[in-house]
Order: structure tokens, then sequence, then C-alpha cells
């Protein structure tokens, strides 16, 4: 008697990765359909010669789209769609590996492999001068308001300018990377009266400014690393007529009259004149004419 044995293959081993736990640096400006990890080192095996179907899911809230696999039996991921190092700074997959098709009703062995993706920022944003406002939901975007000053007709100012709303300063808004920036007039001052310290943004003058007219001066930002980074600010600077005495009022006494139930905004009249609106006048000797 001759007795043939088959030996029938039953699915009792799981797919195994070659590594279960990885971790990757990506950095901010990597661009997108870029690989972030190759097949070689997700590919999972499995004794059972079954063919693996893999699925990837972002186990950080805010991070789902922005890393895929390449297909259902090709593990290997890549990029979606454009970081931002402001949005996360990191995220963690988990990559499956199933031996049968998602939704599948036969036994299926899953393996899964852990990949803690980590968000390098980049050298992508211009200098910002402060202070500034956002006006983004994402503060990706922070635009700043001119300064101002003044300086008295015919004199130097043998201290750094005061501005308003305080002194010119930029920063480099990739935080982590704080690359140095050098500051230069770069328009609005024919004459070359002003001067700004490359360094530290102080604006000077080199000397007097003997027209009554402003300057609008283009001050520019740049980064040292890089000067195709680089942003403008307005600075105006007024010039004016020096002033050297204090206002005073005309009288240091001054008596009105109002009656009871008046509606608000109602003028005060003077006392002793009902027909006449109560007005108090300062004086300045340095601008009669006003």
């Amino acid at each position: 008697l001759e007795i043939l044995v088959t030996i029938l293959n039953v699915n009792d081993n799981s797919p195994v990765f070659t590594q279960e736990n990885l971790t990757k640096v990506v950095p901010e400006d990597t661009k997108v359909n870029t690989t972030v990890v190759p097949r070689e080192e997700l590919s999972a095996s499995d004794a059972d010669l079954d063919t693996i179907f893999y699925e990837l899911t972002a186990s950080v809230p805010g991070t789902d789209g922005y890393f895929a696999i390449k297909g259902v039996n090709n593990p290997e991921i890549y990029l979606q769609k454009a970081l931002d190092y402001e949005t996360f700074q990191w995220t963690t997959l988990v990559l499956y590996a199933r031996d049968r098709p998602v939704g599948s009703t036969d036994l299926t062995q899953t393996a899964t492999a852990t990949i803690n993706i980590s968000i390098e920022q980049a050298d992508t944003r211009a200098p910002w001068f402060l202070p500034c406002s956002f006006i983004n939901m994402d503060r990706s975007i922070c635009i700043s308001s001119p300064y101002t000053g003044r300086v008295n007709i015919s004199e130097v100012s043998v201290e750094p300018l005061t501005l308003e709303p305080g002194p010119i300063h930029a920063v480099d808004p990739d935080y982590t990377l704080n690359e140095k920036i050098l500051y230069s007039i770069v328009g609005g001052d024919p004459d070359n009266i002003f001067s700004v310290d490359a360094d530290t943004g102080n604006l000077t003058m080199n000397k007097p400014a003997t027209s009554p007219d402003s300057y609008l001066l283009q001050v520019m930002a740049t980064q040292v690393n890089n000067i195709q980074k680089y942003s403008i600010a307005c600075v105006e600077i007024k010039v004016i007529n020096k002033s050297e005495n204090a206002p005073y009022f005309e009288s240091r006494t001054y008596n009105g009259t109002v009656s009871t139930g008046l509606a608000p905004r109602s003028f005060v009249f003077q006392a002793g004149d009902p027909s006449n609106p109560l007005m108090i006048r300062a004086l300045d000797e340095d601008f009669p004419n006003v």
C-alpha cells in the first residue's frame, strides 16, 4: 500500500520586521514626495511565505496626512505634505504588516513597527522687525509698524536716536537657528545724514539736517549666512525746530459754570459770561504762530 501525504501550510507565523523601532530626522524644508524611510529598512518577512500588506498611521494628533507609504505592498515612507516646524516638531508613525488584506475574514497575523520622526528646523524665513503683529493663525507672518523719530534742525545728536515704538531690532524667526543679522540703510537718505550700526541697529547722525523736510529711511536687516534672507523697515525721521521753552497756560486759574441736568458733552461756560464757552489755552514761545 502506497500512501501519499501532503503537508498543508498553516498560517501560524506572524510577519517580522527587519527593524521594529526606527528614528529619523527630517529637515523642515524637505520637498514633497521625497523618500523619508527607504523600503529596505521597513520590509517585513513571513515564514509562511504569504504576501505582506502594509498600513501606516500617525499616533500624534494633528500630524495625519504628512507621511504615507508608496503602496499597500510597498512600505517605503515618503513626505506627502510640506512640513512646518511651527506646526509640530515630532510625530510617531506606526507601520502595520499583515499577511492578509485589511478587512479579510481569514485568520490574520499582524506585526507593527514604530517610526519616530523628528522635524529639524530649516532656514526658511526672512528676518522680522520688532515689535510686530501676527496676521495668521499659524503665526508664520508677523508685520511690523514703521519706526518714527525726531531730530532738531541744524543740530547733530551725539546719542543714538530715540524711536517709536522702540529701537530698530530684527530677529531670525527660525529661532532654533537664530542666524546673525546685519543692518544697513538702503534708501531715503540722499544727503547721507544718518548711519545705522550694522550690528545693533542703532540709528545715529553724521551731520545736521538743514531742511525741515522729513526723511523716510529704508533700513534693511539681512542674515549674514544668506543675503537673500532680508526684510526692509521704514523709519520716518521728522526734522523740527528745537524746543527750548516749556508750554504755559494763559491763565493760572479758570472758572466755569454749568447747569444741573445738562446732557453729556454739553459746553461748560465761562463764569460770569454764560454766553461764551470756557476755553483753556496753552502757549509755547518756540511756536508763536501755533
